[in-house]
């Protein structure tokens, strides 16, 4: 059965939206992508407020089965920070609210499900993302490429990907990103029984 996966790449001033169809055999298809605006000189609710009317105009528009959100992680510049956790705290509340299972990903967990590589830079990924739905274009910006990235991700995570022998119907990104999840899990339990 197909599984489509709407995406989103938080943001207060551009926010990314990619819903893509993915099929069993892994192989997905571009339903939408775009990229949701705010102006930087309105008042911060008037800013949520168009990036959740984006948002909804998606829902409304594509009926995804699941939504993805990028996971906010600490950065120097906490202004940014706090917009963009304001901006998933949005989108993971508009999908819960529609009865939609919700899951937040790191950005190192999608690059490496997308490249094979959690360090890739945002022209691999953007790259990848064109290959994989096989666009004739890069999907730009790329916060655009970045939802898709977190759509394709969510739902090749779904599947039996192991960091074993290889998988049937894995590719080598998608076992990479298994390993680095593996890697991630180790990295997590050892730190908690550090404490």
């Amino acid at each position: 059965m197909t599984l489509r996966v709407l995406g989103i790449d938080p943001g207060l001033t551009r926010c990314g939206v990619g819903v893509v169809d993915v099929a069993p055999d892994r192989s997905a298809t571009l339903v939408h992508v775009g990229v949701i605006r705010s102006p930087i000189d309105a008042d911060p609710g008037d800013r949520l407020a168009t990036i959740a009317r984006g948002i909804r105009a998606v829902l409304d528009a594509h009926s995804p089965d699941v939504a993805a959100v990028e996971r906010v992680f600490a950065q120097h510049n906490v202004a940014s920070v706090m917009g963009t956790a304001q901006v998933s705290g949005i989108a993971l509340m508009l999908a819960a609210e529609r009865g939609l299972p919700t899951a937040t990903h790191t950005p190192s967990e999608v690059k490496a499900a997308i490249t094979g590589y959690g360090s890739a830079d945002k022209a691999q990924v953007q790259h990848m993302v064109a290959r994989v739905l096989r666009l004739a274009e890069l999907p730009k910006p790329a916060d655009a490429a970045d939802a898709l990235a977190i759509a394709l991700c969510h739902a090749w995570r779904r599947g039996p990907v192991s960091s074993g022998p290889s998988p049937s119907g894995a590719t080598p990104a998608q076992r990479a990103w298994a390993e680095a999840e593996k890697k991630s899990r180790v990295a997590r339990t050892k730190l908690r029984n550090s404490r």
